[in-house]
């Protein structure tokens, strides 16, 4: 049996596909394209060794969801496409909700016609809002999300809720991401944005390689260590096993399961920067602007459950993190173009 990983040629996509290939699974991958390239397809076979099959398509098309079903063996789906720039989201709300719940929703009905009720979702931690006390653990409540893009992703989390409080036989589980950074250690894969970058590390790696002219740092004024926004920045290799991890828990009768996948340990923007500068040799200059739409002071995860219950912990610190965002932006300039 397959898993079908939606959003597959993605940033954390393609990184858990490489991580389940690796780990003797089969994998079919459904992508739009929208924000990510085909060419991430030969990279995966040059990392794994192995063809993945792939499938052009929207998810909010039935028709591909019918077509994937009919032809492979899909067991489970691990579900990352989606819209996901925060700021973005603000100015774009009906883009988001369409594509993110509109989608999502066909998928599951997709899903439960062909009898594929084990699902993975790729959540986040802005679904705790602007949380009262950190570090966040999976019992602190969700709060109103402080943009569109959070919204959908506390709607899909009690949309899967209400799926499997509805039939049993859903088998859930929420990875709630703090923000993965870092790249594949073979340079290979990496985060690729169109356009400016919405995310800190593609932001500072394209200073350094020259694509921009500065780092734009949001809000200086923050309650923080230098007033700058504090967060759990994780490897995207380590995320990627999480997934793997969480495999595990797509068993008969498992029900829903929620983890948060985080290091523990926040950083702010300019300890990021400077750490970046330190590791790479690379100077990064930065200009203060005011506080970007949605942005909170601080937020990072405590991971013991996931630890406890899924044996998975994250084993990259910051300074690999950091030195892997250079390798993969550094040996490619143009992303998958070069």
């Amino acid at each position: 049996m397959a898993i079908l990983v939606t959003g597959g040629t993605g940033y954390i996509g393609s990184h858990t596909v490489v991580e389940l290939v690796q780990s003797g699974n089969d994998v079919v991958i459904l992508d739009n394209l929208s924000n990510s390239d085909e060419r991430v397809l030969g990279r995966l076979k040059e990392i794994t060794g192995r063809d993945i099959t792939f499938y052009k398509g929207d998810i909010r098309d039935r028709g591909i969801f019918e077509e994937i079903f009919a032809k492979e063996k899909i067991d489970s789906v691990i579900h990352f496409a989606g819209l996901k720039a925060v700021g973005e989201s603000v100015s774009k709300p009906w883009e988001y909700y369409d594509n993110n719940i509109t989608g999502t929703l066909t998928m599951l009905d997709e899903m439960r016609k062909h009898g594929v009720k084990n699902i993975i979702f790729s959540s986040s931690s802005t679904v705790y809002g602007d949380p009262d006390q950190v570090p966040v653990t999976e019992e602190s409540p969700k709060k109103a999300c402080t943009n569109p893009y959070g919204w959908t992703k506390s709607m899909l989390e009690q949309i899967l809720t209400d799926m499997h409080t509805a039939d049993s036989e859903w088998n859930v589980v929420l990875l709630r991401y703090f923000n993965p950074i870092g790249a594949h250690k073979s340079g290979r894969i990496g985060e690729n944005p169109d356009g400016i970058p919405n995310n800190l590390m593609p932001y500072i790696t394209q200073v350094a390689v020259g694509k921009l002219k500065e780092l734009s740092v949001f809000g200086d004024d923050y309650d923080t260590r230098d007033g700058t926004g504090v967060r759990d920045y994780i490897h995207v290799v380590d995320l990627a096993k999480g997934h793997v991890a969480a495999l595990k828990k797509l068993e008969p009768g498992s029900g829903l399961s929620i983890y948060n996948l985080g290091t523990g340990t926040g950083y702010s923007v300019l300890e990021i920067v400077r750490t970046f500068e330190e590791v790479n040799g690379v100077k990064i200059p930065y200009v203060i602007k005011g506080r970007r739409a949605g942005d909170i002071a601080e937020n990072y995860a405590s991971p013991k459950k996931a630890k406890e219950e899924l044996g998975w912990v994250a084993e990259n610190g910051i300074r690999e993190m950091c030195e892997d965002s250079w390798r993969w932006q550094k040996n490619n300039p143009g992303g998958y173009a070069d």
